[in-house]
């Protein structure tokens, strides 16, 4: 091999090595944005549930009082004696409503009612909470990262409702109307 045919070997492997080089340190660049993206998106999901476990422990430490219904009755909860289901979907319960706080607010510590479940001894068990909060224009309330439904309570204006189904596991959803374990007598 000749010097000329030797230095253009030698010229085309180091091309070839620093193109090589080039392309592993683009790859890498690519693959730690993409984990940099996929860490800040685990981060922000991980923020937000721990957000909203604290909404929910701060709920219930405000809402645990009414286990007790002469605790709802004392705070303006109004008994009712209609327990709602659907067959095919469940039931939510027995709603003790406070009227005065029905209106274009939302305060999660305030939830606007209370949903009790009858036991076959007939003693009334807290089950859930409800959020209703009238359509005046505003945006739609978020209890957390979820949001509320829209209408949901018939006989009202507009509104957004929401049920949290707190004190009784519901299989189809924390957030769900309807709980497919709770049944009225």
């Amino acid at each position: 091999m000749n010097f000329f045919s030797s230095s253009f070997l030698l010229a085309s492997m180091l091309f070839l090595a620093t193109s090589c080089k080039k392309e592993v340190r683009s790859e890498t660049a690519d693959e730690n944005l993409s984990s940099q993206k996929l860490t800040a998106a685990s981060s922000n999901i991980a923020a937000k549930k721990s957000a909203d476990e604290d909404l929910l422990k701060a709920v219930r430490n405000a809402t645990s009082r009414f286990h007790s219904t002469t605790q709802a009755i004392n705070a303006g909860y109004i008994a009712d004696e209609h327990c709602v289901s659907v067959p095919g979907l469940g039931g939510m319960g027995y709603h003790w409503a406070n009227p005065l706080l029905v209106d274009g607010q939302f305060d999660p510590l305030t939830p606007e009612a209370v949903l009790y479940e009858r036991d076959s001894n007939g003693n009334l068990h807290l089950v859930a909470l409800e959020y209703i909060v009238l359509n005046q224009g505003q945006a739609r309330p978020m209890f957390g990262s979820q949001p509320f439904d829209i209408n949901g309570v018939p006989g009202l204006p507009p509104h957004w409702s929401l049920h949290v189904w707190l004190y009784k596991d519901n299989p189809a959803g924390m957030f769900k109307p309807f709980n497919p374990t709770v049944s009225c007598p």
